[in-house]
């Protein structure tokens, strides 16, 4: 059997850390995967000003965007446009999922961001017990089931039409402004998902006003929690737990940016980049 391809350090988010990180690493020569997608940040994208980023002291969001997609270019970097579903400590090595395939690493760095919609009440509980972030890994599961979607953004909405072929009936809860997804078998519901609730698994999503009897949720978000996508990841208050040269407690694991906790700066998610950048490189080199 050909054996898989190996980088020595997986960066996983593109935004101003994983930015951050590569342009760092391509300048220690290492070979490097850089997952998430290819516009960069929404984020920042979406920002209507950016008054407080050194030397640069009043940019649209937009403009911004593309200055950091111009230096990517001009550094030769790339995104491989595909999402992380989960990290795995494999011995040696880690390895990474997306919807497609997976990827083995020497290190990884996590630089996913925030998701600036609160959890459900339930929702890490019943991971893998009627919840799931991953359309294309487990809507096969829910094959004529009813099933609830939450769904953070217009740009995840490509994966509600695929688990909409899938599900007999889908309540469809977009928490963001002109959602234009629809099919025959889907009902939209308006509000903000409090709990889930069941007993060995998933039952209902509960709603201030309303009870949804399902067989799975579906939360489609831009950024997973840290501990569904990391078994054994340690966190505090939901960001990363992570040491001064931004190590977690996982070997060869790093993490940097919004994941880490706030505040929720582009400065300081560059200067995290930069740091596990070079945390990785000297973990690399006491591997030999």
């Amino acid at each position: 059997m050909e054996e898989k391809e190996r980088y020595d350090v997986i960066i996983v988010g593109a935004g101003m850390a994983g930015l951050s990180a590569a342009l760092t690493l391509r300048l220690h020569g290492l070979k490097v995967l850089w997952l998430g997608t290819p516009l960069l940040s929404e984020k920042i994208r979406r920002a209507e000003k950016i008054e407080n980023y050194p030397g640069l002291p009043s940019v649209s969001g937009e403009a911004f965007a593309a200055a950091l997609r111009d230096q990517a270019e001009r550094a030769g970097l790339s995104v491989t446009p595909q999402t992380a579903t989960g990290v795995y400590a494999m011995g040696g090595y880690l390895s990474v999922s997306t919807e497609k395939e997976s990827f083995e690493g020497r290190a990884v760095i996590l630089a996913t961001g925030v998701e600036s919609v609160k959890s459900a009440a339930g929702e890490e509980a019943f991971l893998g017990r009627g919840v799931s972030y991953c359309a294309t890994c487990d809507g096969a599961l829910y094959r004529g089931k009813t099933i609830a979607v939450v769904c953070t953004s217009k740009e995840k909405e490509g994966e509600a039409a695929f688990l909409a072929s899938l599900a007999a009936k889908v309540y469809f809860v977009p928490l963001y402004k002109d959602p234009s997804f629809a099919a025959p078998n889907v009902e939209y519901v308006g509000g903000m998902p409090l709990k889930i609730e069941g007993k060995r698994r998933a039952e209902k999503l509960v709603f201030k006003d309303r009870e949804l009897p399902v067989d799975g949720i579906f939360f489609l978000k831009s950024a997973r929690p840290p501990a569904a996508l990391v078994g054994g990841l340690k966190t505090e208050g939901g960001h990363v737990a992570v040491g001064r040269d931004m190590s977690t407690n996982l070997k060869g694991l790093f993490a940097a940016g919004d994941c880490t906790g706030r505040p929720y700066q582009y400065a300081k998610a560059a200067g995290e980049g930069n740091v596990a950048a070079h945390a990785a490189v000297e973990y690399l080199r006491s591997l030999g």
